[in-house]
């Protein structure tokens, strides 16, 4: 498409099939969510439906300014980063589940469960995170989240946040 709206099959972002989206480019994840270079963390979303679970895909660049301390000899992209990867990713869903009603609005961590780290995620990986709702009470949401780079889990955890005005 030329303008910002996702790159879909369908107009207004919506498939003719289940009510999934097919891929959000950044222009769209820029629109729903407020991070920004150099710590919007989600290149683009595939395989969104909303109110039930979004892929969000990170490529990792050995241009990017952590490398320059996390470590000079020894890159390897911050859990902490995976993590925040997932969080971005879960607020772009709720954003696109919502809506209208959500513009304006901002995703806040709640809390962190059950974080794993399995394998290490270097420079040149192509990180896949796939979020899942667990459940949504008011304003109040929780995912389940993984990382996976070439299909292997790299991370995974449990999180909670809220949708507040901005």
């Amino acid at each position: 498409m030329s303008d910002s709206k996702a790159q879909t099959s369908g107009e207004g972002g919506e498939d003719t099939v289940g009510g999934t989206r097919g891929v959000l480019d950044i222009a769209r994840i820029m629109e729903a969510i407020p991070h920004r270079y150099p710590f919007l963390l989600v290149d683009r979303v595939v395989d969104l439906i909303p109110g039930v679970s979004a892929t969000g895909i990170k490529n990792i660049s050995i241009n990017e300014g952590i490398f320059q301390g996390h470590f000079p000899r020894h890159p390897v992209f911050p859990g902490v980063m995976i993590i925040e990867s997932m969080a971005q990713t879960a607020g772009v869903l709720v954003v696109e589940t919502l809506g209208e009603s959500a513009r304006g609005k901002l995703v806040y961590f709640m809390s962190i469960e059950g974080a794993k780290f399995r394998k290490p995620v270097v420079p040149g990986d192509q990180m896949r995170v796939h979020v899942t709702k667990e459940r949504q009470r008011g304003n109040v949401w929780k995912f389940s989240a993984e990382a996976k780079v070439d299909g292997a889990v790299v991370a995974e955890a449990t999180y909670a946040a809220m949708i507040l005005d901005g």
